[in-house]
């Protein structure tokens, strides 16, 4: 494990799972949104931002987090590992809103972990499972399911477990 692609759900722990990743592989952490939007929310044009990616997944080692469905399969094809954070809607839901609660509204965190809730993002997270979920598998199957394993964590404990046996494989 040495190229790691994490994406899910917004609130699903992405950004914890590739800080912990990271630190335990000794490989570097890119969180997407971070690298996305600048510190007035401006986005950056999405060829800067897919070209930026290729330069990242060339690196020897990574740990990348973020979904931006336009760009996954630049993440797909070049990492070893895909981990879909597949959370149920109601921890998605309070792990924004407790974030918020903890960090403060629409501050930018120096770890790349942005609190800007609004009603679209509730929205995109409500209704992740049924319209984003299905599209994310099938790049997942499509652009790594034949040469990258595929990890699918369904919960906050299941994550903690599989981080666990993680460490434990890599001492």
């Amino acid at each position: 494990m040495k190229k790691v692609a994490i994406v899910g759900c917004g609130g699903s722990g992405k950004s914890h799972l590739a800080r912990e990743l990271g630190r335990l592989l000794g490989a570097p952490v890119t969180h997407l949104d971070a690298v996305y939007y600048d510190d007035e929310w401006n986005a950056l044009p999405m060829e800067k931002f897919e070209a930026l990616q290729r330069d990242l997944v060339s690196a020897p080692s990574w740990v990348i987090d973020g979904n931006y469905n336009s760009t996954l399969q630049v993440r797909l094809e070049a990492c070893d590992t895909v981990v879909f954070m597949d959370m149920p809607t109601i921890t998605c839901l309070w792990g924004v809103l407790s974030r918020q609660l903890r960090n403060g509204r629409g501050q930018n965190q120096k770890d790349g972990i942005y609190n800007r809730i609004h009603l679209g993002v509730l929205r995109y997270i409500w209704s992740y499972r049924r319209k984003m979920r299905p599209r994310v598998m099938q790049k997942i199957d499509a652009f790594a399911g034949h040469h990258a394993e595929v990890v699918l964590l369904t919960s906050r404990r299941h994550t903690r477990r599989w981080l666990e046996r993680t460490a434990a494989t890599l001492r």
